[in-house]
């Protein structure tokens, strides 16, 4: 992850997060900078973003957040606690092997959790080549910097003496959230307008009997699960490995 990209991708999800564009500040921009000086990992940094706007959102009386400084202490803390997972990491493989209690807390086998990534990060990239092919757009620089965090993650992964399935699942939710908004905005609105025609009157006969919240997330969710198959998306979450 270069330079340009660390700052980017950080800037790109404190706006969506926030809901409306807002430039960050010069004070935020110096931020970023501190953050990367001192090596906080890029994939660390957009959990802590996503996590402290989940609790904004969360309170019932919420000031607008103006400033990425909202988030400056979920991101130390987030940081604090990867660095306390990485102690070990550089023991040799015998260490390793002694220590299977390590990944017993994990829901999968880590050699499961990894491949599942493998196989997302490589229909991400099978699907940027052939949107690519087509011609550059924004979706395909989504699906490569979706790919680029993914590979990220599974390295981290990978490499941890002590891995979080949990950490691991809400840097994906992070992800997927971006590649949602992004597959919305990518489909046509004929396109937009024939899905959701057809999910009505798949739904019709259970409205009914469905709390209003509850139909609006069904529909939402049958929504993106109809754009991510249109368009080629792999599910991240750990729940579909």
């Amino acid at each position: 992850m270069n330079y340009f990209n660390y700052f980017t991708e950080i800037e790109d999800t404190f706006v969506r997060r926030r809901g409306k564009h807002l430039h960050l500040s010069p004070m935020d921009w110096a931020l970023i900078e501190s953050w990367k000086e001192t090596g906080i990992p890029l994939h660390v940094a957009l959990r802590a973003i996503e996590k402290a706007f989940d609790s904004w959102e969360a309170k019932l009386r919420k000031r607008s957040v103006k400033t990425l400084l909202y988030c400056q202490e979920e991101v130390e803390a987030q940081y604090a606690e990867w660095l306390e997972s990485r102690v070990g990491a550089s023991a040799s493989e015998d260490e390793k092997a002694e220590k299977p209690a390590e990944e017993s807390s994990l829901p999968f086998a880590r050699s499961a959790i990894l491949d599942h990534l493998r196989r997302a990060r490589a229909k991400l990239v099978e699907t940027c080549e052939q949107r690519r092919a087509a011609g550059e757009d924004d979706f395909s620089e989504s699906l490569a910097r979706a790919a680029s965090l993914v590979a990220q993650l599974e390295s981290d992964f990978a490499d941890l003496p002590r891995p979080d399935a949990q950490k691991l699942e809400d840097s994906l939710t992070g992800i997927e959230r971006m590649l949602s908004d992004v597959l919305r905005s990518t489909a046509s609105p004929d396109e937009l307008e024939t899905i959701r025609g057809e999910i009505k009157k798949q739904l019709r006969p259970y409205r009914s009997h469905m709390d209003p919240a509850v139909y609006e997330q069904t529909f939402e969710n049958l929504l993106l699960k109809r754009l991510r198959e249109q368009f080629g998306v792999p599910r991240l979450s750990l729940f579909y490995l």
